[in-house]
């Protein structure tokens, strides 16, 4: 693999990790092994340290398709909690609120994925990345300010669902860039008058990109240990 040219290297990051943990660790692993002082990388489209799944990489010149990689749709896989909220929409925040679930039946839950598949609006949780008046909303959340974020449109082409283990909802999802997966669990507890909480999320797609042809973080790390500067 040329690194230093470019390569676009798929990753399945583990949970725990943030999307710029695995970027770290691939440049200064690369650094080392060519021997250079810098070497660029970055990734296109971050992963929540509480999700797992596929990460892409780009190195060198490739770094440039990183805007053209990122529009391309995505699909996830992941669980709902029905009947606890938190402030975050998944487990980064403590629970604070619980609701009944024996109301809840098979039909209601098909129709609420219906109401989230197709373009809808969707607000983001307050604790995202968003920025308002110049600093993040989670930044503001996590002060204990009001945060007020508004709707965006989004596309959401496939919404399935497994209700086996409820109230654990298992879901597939396949969606537009700018989609969140948390809002997608608070709104579908919301419209079965309770709450929703995302508590597993796996990235399996972006693209054309398979994470079934993902490295795991140790394996890359294998073939760039194996890797020289003689080009």
């Amino acid at each position: 693999m040329d690194f230093l040219a470019g390569e676009t290297i798929l990753v399945d990051k583990p949970l725990g990790w943030t999307s710029f943990d695995v970027v770290n660790k691939v440049r200064w692993n690369l650094k080392q092994a060519l021997g250079v002082k810098n070497i660029k990388v970055g990734h296109a489209g971050t992963l929540d340290p509480l999700a797992s799944g596929l990460l892409i990489l780009c190195t060198g010149k490739h770094t440039k398709t990183i805007d053209s990689i990122m529009i391309g749709e995505k699909t996830y896989t992941g669980t709902i909690l029905l009947g606890k909220t938190t402030p975050s929409y998944d487990l980064e925040t403590e629970y604070d609120a619980e609701y009944p679930v024996d109301h809840i039946t098979k039909e209601a839950m098909d129709a609420a994925v219906i109401k989230l598949t197709g373009n809808i609006m969707q607000v983001p949780p307050i604790f995202s990345a968003k920025q308002i008046d110049g600093k993040r909303a989670y930044d503001l959340a996590r002060a204990g300010k009001a945060v007020e974020l508004k709707a965006n449109a989004i596309e959401v082409e496939k919404f399935s669902i497994d209700v086996s283990r409820f109230p654990e909802i298992d879901f597939e999802i396949t969606c537009s860039k700018g989609t969140y997966i948390r809002s997608i669990a608070y709104d579908f507890g919301a419209m079965l008058n309770s709450g929703g909480t995302l508590i597993r999320l796996r990235r399996t797609k972006s693209g054309n990109f398979d994470v079934e042809k993902a490295f795991t973080v140790d394996a890359l790390l294998e073939v760039i240990q194996t890797t020289n500067s003689n080009y």
